[in-house]
């Protein structure tokens, strides 16, 4: 296995639950021909259009997937962490695809060539079984997205966001700046700021200086709209499945 020596040695691909769920036998296979990288806050890991050489496993990062307008606006439609895989377009058919995966909280994870990666999914095993059932899990999440930024309000879609981004990381702290979760959001800063503020008289977040510290959960899931649950629902479904099989 190829290893960045500035990473720590404490990481692993089974960090990864997709990874985490492999069969011995096709572990032996893959693992190898993983390389472990740091993912750092705002790299784009591919852009809205361009050609996908890699597929990549984060472990303690969160990777946000935006829709690009032609005028240079982009809005989140799903996020990716230690649960999933990011280039689901290689293993469906494609080459590209419209969205743009950007580092949403540093970290770091693995990357598999595209060309490995097709020959182990066309094997028609255990490996494609888990990247069909987490691409089902990642269409619900892109649908109820859509749902909550046209019918909740920017409040609720803070919640669902935070709470989505603390399901992912092993923390109750989040480093992010109001402008990027406005830009995550596809909604104005000032927006942003009065949603924030709102949570944090409650007592239910604290922000400072581009860190967001979830101070109390039950209440922050007591205000979220219902798609955070059904997000969440679909996937501890899927995931409890893939532990059973």
């Amino acid at each position: 296995m190829l290893k960045n020596p500035s990473l720590s040695a404490q990481q692993t691909p089974r960090q990864n639950h997709l990874l985490n769920a492999l069969p011995a036998a096709d572990a032996e296979r893959l693992l190898p021909h993983l390389e472990q990288i740091p993912l750092e806050l705002g790299w784009a890991l591919y852009e809205s259009g361009g050609r996908q050489g890699y597929v990549y496993f984060p472990t303690d990062s969160i990777v946000s997937l935006l829709y690009v307008m032609q005028d240079g606006s982009s809005a989140e439609i799903a996020v990716v962490g230690n649960e999933g895989v990011i280039g689901i377009a290689l293993f469906m058919g494609g080459e590209s695809t419209p969205s743009r995966a950007v580092v949403q909280s540093a970290g770091s994870g693995y990357r598999l060539k595209a060309s490995f990666l097709k020959e182990e999914f066309e094997r028609g095993g255990r490996l494609q079984y888990l990247l069909l059932r987490y691409t089902q899990s990642l269409i619900t999440q892109m649908a109820q997205t859509a749902v909550c930024n046209r019918h909740h309000a920017l409040e609720q879609q803070l919640c669902r966001w935070l709470l989505l981004s603390l399901d992912r990381l092993p923390t109750n702290e989040l480093t992010m700046t109001q402008e990027l979760i406005a830009n995550m959001l596809g909604v104005r800063r000032e927006g942003v700021t009065e949603a924030a503020g709102k949570l944090q008289d409650a007592g239910l977040i604290r922000y400072s200086r581009g860190k967001i510290t979830v101070l109390d959960r039950p209440k922050l899931e007591a205000r979220v709209c219902e798609c955070y649950g059904v997000v969440k629902r679909e996937s501890d479904r899927l995931l409890s499945q893939i532990k059973a099989d």
